[in-house]
């Protein structure tokens, strides 16, 4: 899926839980932290790191583009 970027830029969580793919910023977090989140093909585990426009955050099942 896209994600049009409004901002500089979005906090891991808050992109998860926008995009649907957690139904809540807790269960996110949980999921970043359990290492099943990977931004441009790393593993990323700070909750709140800054997601840019170019970027590309994957995971179990969902892939989102931010423009």
């Amino acid at each position: 899926m896209d994600f049009e970027l409004r901002s500089d830029y979005i906090p891991l969580c808050d992109l998860l839980k926008y995009c649907g793919v957690t139904e809540t910023g807790g269960m996110a977090k949980m999921l970043i932290s359990e290492g099943m989140v990977e931004v441009d093909g790393e593993v990323e585990l700070r909750k709140t790191a800054k997601i840019r426009a170019g970027q590309v955050v994957t995971g179990d099942g969902f892939a989102i583009r931010v423009h």
